[in-house]
Formats: structure tokens, sequence, C-alpha cells
């Protein structure tokens, strides 16, 4: 299992940027939203397809980037 199996990176979706399961919905999307005080359940409320678990691993695979650090995604 990988560290990241909801995190996805696809060059045919959203021009490979990283993804929750293969969905237009981005990393980047996700941490915007936070960072601009939306919460986690503003978000789940906003995007019914996504799930917590998307929202927390979308900041923590920021967050690991943000480190230095080598992650795993689903390919």
């Amino acid at each position: 299992m990988n560290q990241f199996e909801r995190i996805t990176i696809d060059p045919q979706v959203m021009t490979g940027k990283p993804c929750i399961r293969g969905m237009r919905a981005t990393v980047g999307m996700i941490v915007e939203a936070v960072s601009s005080g939306r919460t986690e359940n503003e978000l789940l409320a906003d995007f019914p397809y996504l799930e917590k678990e998307d929202v927390r691993q979308a900041l923590a695979y920021a967050a690991s980037l943000d480190q230095g650090r080598e992650v795993l995604i689903a390919s």
C-alpha cells in the first residue's frame, strides 16, 4: 500500500496536477480552500464527491512535499 493512495497524477487529468482519486479535484484546490479559511465540513458540503480522508491526504501530501519528503502515490 502506498502512502497517499487517494492522490493520483495522470497527464490526462487536470494537466497532470496531483488530484484526488483521479477526479478533477486537485490537491492545490483543497489546500487553497483550507488556507482561505474553509473548514473540512464546508469542503465536504460543497464537494459531495470528496470524503474526509481525501481532504486529509491532500493536506498531508502538500505538507510532505513542502518538507522535501519522498511521497508515494497511486499511479
